[in-house]
């Protein structure tokens, strides 16, 4: 069939043209909204899910809907090398110009705080000083989000952008991706801000996306984390939600699928969104004319398979060292395609060492994302079908 006409999108947070099965989400998302709208207390909200799962896509449509409702917002994607000091200041300036302020004395007040906050770098971001600043053309404010301890002035700074939101009857949201790699002082920061503005009843919540483990990292940095914030796990799609992610597109092109080819492809994509795109995309490609068949999707696969061994799985193998590659094909050869998660114990003795010589190379994977903690002295992988990806890639 024509591929100009392909309506699947795989890609890093693209957003599919059917954002099938997350009606829940997006349902919880406006009760949040509507409450705070009405000045009722709510909880920040915490996504998370493995890799593939739409938490980005997700996260991205979370902001569309509190943009429509006339909030600032501003996006930070961490990073775990990074401070968030700067991209903090660069999301929340933008959700500072989003919300349009009448009283420009009441806006240049706290772009005068938040250019305190932006310029008070730590000793290792001051190498950054001379590179870049916050384009905030009003005067910095002293005493006021500058003491260098990033808990106090993100407190100051949340709770004076707040106040204006508040002024204005709206809210602002502050979207944090890969929440899990924020760095641990800043972690501590945000949870602190994140209960005082909620003791506040304020108009600002930060809402964030992360790996499975996010949970056990909030909770490490402040006991009351799990009190904090609404935690949303995002999972595979069922399988109505992950025929319709096939079927809406195409019926809008005037293509069907049998039966059969569903089948299959439900079996192949395992419900994870972004296998979901990946098959279907390949799969409108090699189908000669609708209705797709099943015949079309065994053709389909290995080309699928092919592509996401590159550009899913193989890039992020590549990432790993051979020690952490022995790793991992040690986790997949214990957890088998399913990719179960195993013991950290079991690993050791599969590969004949002791468990205290194989932390480094557990704890590196973890940093790099591509393995998480899934309970105490138990590894999984952050990538869905890795471990299938391994046990066929045995080099």
């Amino acid at each position: 069939m024509d591929p100009v006409r392909n309506p699947y999108a795989p890609g890093a947070g693209q957003r599919p043209p059917e954002l099938a099965g997350r009606d829940g989400e997006l349902s919880a998302f406006d009760v949040v909204l509507e409450r705070i709208a009405h000045g009722r207390p709510e909880r920040s909200l915490v996504l998370t899910g493995l890799r593939g799962v739409g938490k980005t896509v997700l996260l991205n449509q979370l902001r569309s809907a509190a943009i429509g409702r006339g909030w600032g917002t501003g996006k930070i994607e961490a990073r775990p090398d990074q401070s968030l000091r700067r991209p903090v200041s660069s999301a929340l300036h933008m959700a500072l110009r989003e919300l349009r302020h009448p009283d420009q004395e009441s806006m240049d007040a706290v772009l005068g705080t938040l250019k305190a906050f932006a310029q008070r770098l730590t000793p290792a971001d001051a190498k950054l000083r001379d590179r870049w600043q916050p384009g905030i053309d009003v005067p910095a404010t002293s005493g006021r989000a500058d003491s260098g301890d990033m808990e106090i002035d993100l407190v100051e700074l949340l709770s004076d952008a707040a106040g204006l939101a508040a002024d204005v009857g709206k809210g602002i949201a502050l979207f944090i991706d890969e929440m899990q790699d924020v760095q641990s002082d800043d972690v501590s920061a945000i949870c602190a801000a994140c209960h005082e503005l909620s003791q506040q009843g304020a108009p600002l919540i930060v809402v964030g996306a992360g790996l499975p483990h996010l949970p056990a990292v909030l909770s490490a940095s402040k006991s009351y984390s799990e009190r904090l914030f609404r935690y949303l796990r995002i999972d595979r799609l069922d399988r109505p939600a992950a025929d319709r992610a096939l079927l809406a597109p195409a019926e809008r092109e005037e293509v069907s699928f049998e039966p059969e080819a569903l089948d299959a492809l439900y079996a192949a994509a395992d419900g994870y969104p972004y296998f979901v795109q990946a098959y279907g995309k390949v799969t409108w490609d090699v189908a000669a004319a609708s209705p797709i068949t099943a015949a079309d999707v065994a053709m389909a696969a290995p080309v699928a398979e092919a592509e996401l061994a590159v550009g899913f799985f193989g890039s992020r193998y590549d990432r790993a060292t051979p020690a952490e590659r022995e790793y991992m094909h040690a986790m997949a050869e214990l957890g088998g395609p399913a990719g179960a998660a195993v013991s950290t114990s079991e690993v050791a003795v599969s590969l004949g060492r002791k468990p205290a010589s194989l932390s480094p190379a557990r704890d590196s994977l973890i940093k790099k994302g591509l393995v998480f903690s899934a309970e105490r002295g138990q590894i999984a992988f952050t990538v869905p079908h890795f471990g299938r990806y391994l046990l066929s890639h045995p080099d």
